[in-house]
């Protein structure tokens, strides 16, 4: 049998930027590359996860011993190409096995440019960066090799991800529309501050007609599309570096247009609102995150990633130039902000990913809170109808 390629491959290493290295396997393509260390908890997803692009500029440490298992389909990517700047593992598939695989995840990391590492000791990694925090980090293999002096201080003078403004970058170019499935409801237009594709195909599911515009849009650009409500996407970067659509929320609050906001768009809005937006130690990335529905005490199992957050406080309400704000849903694992809540104006958002990709479907009802914010509470939406 062939050598899978792999186990073949060349030496590699990682290096972080307190000085700390792994030796390990080239994994993907070989090179170089550097982003921020972060690490992902999901068991399964890890098709969704390289192609999120809030994963833009960051480097992915999979806790999950085993990556690669079922492959790579042409259904689950959740944008036009892998986002991640470099990708760690324990051990790779050597043959992946799923009816629906089309070719082994190496490929397509070797295909994009992608340089990881496998063979190490990802258990230890990730104790480090729970107890360190994230931080920058290199990959190298094949002729980026040299002396471990050097590669750390090539590491050391790559940029933070404090203070990166990277909507943007990962934002479409153009608008494009996303029609609604069956009966439409309503038009909603939604800012793409690097958009997952299956959340317009949950809104689309429930009779939305969905209008993407590029992190860029303006006022004038949103009206255009004369939407019923506007939705602000998740995305990678600095939050406080953003400021297009914190002002472009802002003029919609004041018009009390209805909006939601999903992860960066939780942010958006935080900010859009006076408060304030911390980076966390290591932030929350994966898809089994606990977080409680204040309003309910109700429980939800959800898909996080993000390394920033809101301060805002959780144990009262706040007044705001757009009216009374509460916090809405907090993390159990260490009570972060997790949802915003204007109680003055059509406006909410959450801090995860309720379009569940990869992830459980427990907090799915926020799409169907969408719906009702536009189109009043006695038009259920299809999914409701299903669910009755």
């Amino acid at each position: 049998m062939t050598t899978p390629p792999s186990l073949a491959a060349g030496p590699a290493l990682l290096v972080l930027e307190d000085g700390r290295t792994f030796r390990g396997r080239a994994y993907g393509a070989e090179g170089e590359t550097f982003g921020e260390a972060v690490f992902a908890t999901g068991m399964t997803g890890y098709q969704e996860t390289l192609t999120d692009p809030s994963y833009h500029r960051q480097v992915v440490v999979m806790t999950a011993p085993h990556v690669g298992n079922t492959g790579v389909n042409d259904e689950d990517g959740e944008s036009r190409r892998i986002w991640v700047s470099g990708y760690v593992v324990r051990e790779p598939a050597r043959i992946p096995s799923n009816w629906r695989s089309r070719r082994p995840l190496e490929h397509d990391l070797a295909d994009q440019g992608v340089v990881g590492i496998s063979g190490i000791d990802t258990r230890a990694l990730t104790r480090h960066l729970r107890e360190r925090g994230a931080m920058r980090v290199g990959v190298f293999s094949g002729a980026a090799l040299a002396d471990e002096a050097e590669l750390l201080a090539r590491v050391t003078a790559s940029p933070q991800m404090a203070g990166a403004d990277l909507a943007d970058e990962v934002s479409t170019p153009e608008p494009y529309v996303v029609p609604a499935q069956g009966r439409k409801l309503a038009t909603v237009a939604a800012i793409d501050c690097g958009i997952k594709s299956m959340t317009p195909r949950r809104m689309a599911e429930r009779g939305l007609e969905v209008h993407v515009l590029p992190a860029s849009a303006t006022l004038e650009q949103v009206d255009a599309v004369n939407p019923d409500g506007v939705f602000f996407s998740n995305g990678p970067g600095d939050p406080a570096a953003t400021h297009g659509p914190v002002e472009l929320m802002r003029e919609l609050l004041g018009r009390r247009t209805p909006v939601f906001g999903i992860c960066f768009g939780n942010q958006i809005l935080g900010r859009a609102l006076g408060f304030g937006t911390y980076k966390l130690k290591y932030g929350h990335r994966g898809i089994n995150q606990p977080v409680q529905d204040r309003s309910t005490g109700k429980v939800e199992i959800t898909s996080h990633n993000h390394g920033f957050a809101v301060d805002a406080p959780v144990d009262r309400v706040s007044d705001t130039p757009f009216g009374r704000v509460r916090v809405s849903h907090v993390c159990l694992n260490d009570g972060v902000v997790e949802g915003l809540e204007l109680l003055d104006g059509p406006a909410f958002s959450v801090q995860y990913h309720p379009e569940a990709a990869a992830g459980p479907h427990d907090a799915a009802y926020l799409f169907d809170r969408f719906v009702a914010l536009m189109c009043g509470d006695s038009t259920p939406s299809p999914m409701e109808n299903q669910r009755a």
